[in-house]
């Protein structure tokens, strides 16, 4: 049976305008990058991955030979500034550099203005680092084991502090209880800095903390490490052992990584990647960044798509069996 006119002469003007539409995007992957790029940070001026995001935009910049300008676009656990990236036009010129939380809002976030997997497409991770567990230096508590112990003995008695409902370093603690079959009362706190007060004044017992967020305070005797939540041991914390050594699969790392807008023409995103892992092998970031704990190993945008895939579910089973909400 023929089709109507009017649907072939659409499906006619369909192909037409793809095969029209095909050589314009092979020119712009060839020309790409002809104007700067803004990489969008869904966190406040100041934090740790703004620290980063400057770091890898001066990198960045100087692979591809183009200005990288650093936009902060906070809010709402960082969906104000993903939803900022998926909504732009997929050329590659907006970027989004994000942290677990892009994993971790498929969840937690209620009523996200987009699908986390595909709203975007994956560029490359940029940085992993360790969360570190820490208490005061007259704790008792010298090991994981021996907080699990007294835990199990004192059901809901321990307190730990963390950054807010919801955050990496929350979850960290979740899924440490999970994992122990313990019992811990979580106290948050509007970020990091009066969360490690009260730990230091003693209203709380401990806190999971970022690496940068923590590093100060340990180096200058207020705080002692007792575990990080990578899952092996950092270079940048020698001698602390990790979670995984006692709980094996324990894994609660940060992570970092790059995304554009879904439809993002491969060839761009490629050029992406190369430029961005680049900038993590450099000499810059390993100096600048290492002090924060934060490493990096070549990865391919597949690799990111899987791993963004695989967190979404982890953090999904934590998030629900631990009753989490971000209020």
């Amino acid at each position: 049976m023929r089709k109507p006119f009017l649907v072939r002469l659409v499906a006619g003007l369909g192909l037409a305008a793809i095969l029209a539409w095909l050589p314009l995007a092979g020119h712009a992957a060839d020309t790409f990058p002809d104007k700067p790029i803004h990489l969008i940070v869904p966190f406040p001026p100041g934090g740790g991955t703004d620290t980063l995001a400057r770091v890898l935009a001066e990198r960045i910049g100087a692979e591809l030979k183009t200005s990288v300008i650093v936009e902060n676009r906070p809010g709402a656990g960082t969906v104000v500034g993903s939803d900022y990236v998926a909504r732009s036009e997929p050329n590659g010129y907006t970027v989004l550099l994000n942290t677990s939380a892009h994993a971790i809002n498929d969840t937690l976030a209620p009523k996200l203005p987009y699908e986390t997997e595909k709203a975007f497409a994956p560029i490359a991770i940029v940085g992993r680092a360790p969360n570190v567990l820490v208490v005061r230096p007259d704790s008792p508590f010298k090991t994981i084991g021996d907080i699990a112990a007294y835990a199990k003995a004192h059901p809901g008695k321990l307190t730990f502090g963390s950054s807010g409902n919801g955050t990496a370093v929350h979850l960290a603690a979740e899924l440490f209880k999970e994992m122990a079959h313990v019992s811990l009362t979580h106290v948050p706190y509007k970020g990091a800095s009066p969360a490690m007060t009260d730990l230091v004044g003693g209203q709380i017992d401990m806190f999971f903390g970022t690496a940068g967020a923590v590093t100060p305070l340990v180096k200058a005797g207020k705080l002692r490490a007792i575990a990080l939540t990578s899952a092996e041991r950092s270079p940048s914390w020698p001698g602390i052992p990790t979670i995984a050594e006692t709980y094996p699969g324990y894994a609660a790392d940060v992570w970092y990584a790059l995304f554009a807008a879904a439809g993002t023409p491969p060839a761009i995103v490629d050029t992406l990647n190369r430029a961005a892992i680049e900038a993590t092998q450099s000499d810059l970031f390993r100096q600048r960044m290492g002090s924060e704990g934060i490493t990096n190993t070549p990865n391919t945008p597949a690799d990111l798509a899987r791993y963004v895939h695989e967190e979404i579910a982890r953090w999904r089973k934590v998030i629900q069996e631990g009753h989490v909400s971000m209020g």
